[in-house]
């Protein structure tokens, strides 16, 4: 599989840290990058739009400080998020602030676009596309994008509903390129089937959001590690677009999640609880499948520790093949 050279960094594990809105902030990015995974944030979450340079400034300062101290462990890349939809009015600015500070990854979501694309190129920057199915694969790679984020069943947030051995298969039928696998992904074992599956990468969230340097309130982190896959639901009614959300938040904010209206797709609103006085995200908290694997809340650094010990454990544990049992290598 081709990865572009920022791919290949040593990391601690094959792991990005994918933007969560108001979730992801430089805290949260930089003990991400320390820790040996690729941390991402999406630039609207720097308010006002003046504080997305200093964000990036910051983040490149404490990056450079740790690897000029660290030369023996060096930080992983980091990436930020842009929404290519025509609601995001930052667009444009935030795009030339990556330009300016020649942030390595993007992440593209909600809309692909050859000038995003050409623009991130100019200073060899790589952009990676978010997609839920098939066709959107093909028209970001028509576009320009570098490479893929799969978002399958089971992710947090905005997610698609194909399984994820079929979406990877059917992308990886003509896509060589960088792919990640985006869905339930919050243990070791998860990160290693996922390539084995034919990613490159997990993309993994909600796991990230209930350590300590995640923005989010501490009954969202409470509520993750307290919940399972049973406590996830999938709906439109928050912006538009169908998402995994927590039970618990939409119950709290007097709905019933067995009993939600659909929503008018054509009207995306990514700051409303829709027909409610709830705000998603702020009031009404993404998670995806995979919840039922964090036990306990800790640092960053905890988290990926875990993940890497898990990892290794899977690489090391023995499979049947139907013939023998055989270690899987990488």
């Amino acid at each position: 599989m081709a990865l572009p050279d920022i791919l290949r960094r040593p990391l601690t594990i094959p792991v990005v840290g994918s933007p969560l809105f108001i979730v992801s902030g430089p805290d949260l990015v930089i003990a991400q990058c320390k820790a040996g995974v690729i941390g991402s944030f999406p630039s609207l979450n720097a308010r006002p739009a003046g504080v997305f340079r200093e964000w990036l400034t910051r983040i490149e300062a404490e990056l450079a400080e740790h690897d000029a101290t660290h030369p023996d462990r060096p930080s992983a890349p980091f990436a930020v998020n842009q929404i290519v939809h025509k609601s995001n009015d930052r667009l444009e600015e935030d795009l030339q602030a990556c330009v300016d500070f020649k942030v390595p990854i993007v992440i593209t979501s909600l809309g692909a676009r050859e000038d995003v694309n050409e623009a991130i190129h100019s200073y060899g920057g790589i952009v990676l596309h978010d997609v839920i199915n098939d066709r959107f694969a093909h028209k970001a790679i028509e576009k320009g994008a570098d490479g893929l984020i799969a978002v399958a069943a089971g992710a947090g947030g905005h997610a698609g509903t194909q399984s994820p051995l079929a979406l990877l298969r059917e992308i990886r039928q003509w896509f060589d390129g960088p792919l990640l696998l985006s869905g339930a992904i919050s243990h070791g074992a998860s990160i290693l089937a996922a390539q084995t599956a034919g990613a490159d990468l997990a993309y993994i969230g909600s796991a990230f959001i209930s350590t300590d340097e995640a923005n989010a309130v501490e009954d969202y982190k409470d509520m993750l590690v307290a919940s399972s896959a049973s406590d996830i639901v999938y709906s439109n009614l928050f912006t538009g677009i169908h998402g995994n959300y927590l039970r618990g938040s939409i119950e709290a904010a007097g709905m019933n999640p067995d009993d939600l209206p659909e929503s008018d797709p054509s009207a995306m609103n990514f700051g409303s609880g829709g027909n409610t006085g709830a705000k998603v995200w702020k009031d009404i908290w993404g998670a995806g499948q995979g919840v039922g694997a964090l036990k306990r809340r800790g640092t960053v650094a905890e988290l990926v520790e875990r993940l890497r010990a898990e990892y290794e454990e899977a690489l090391a544990t023995p499979v049947w093949t139907g013939r023998e049992a055989v270690t899987v290598a990488r």
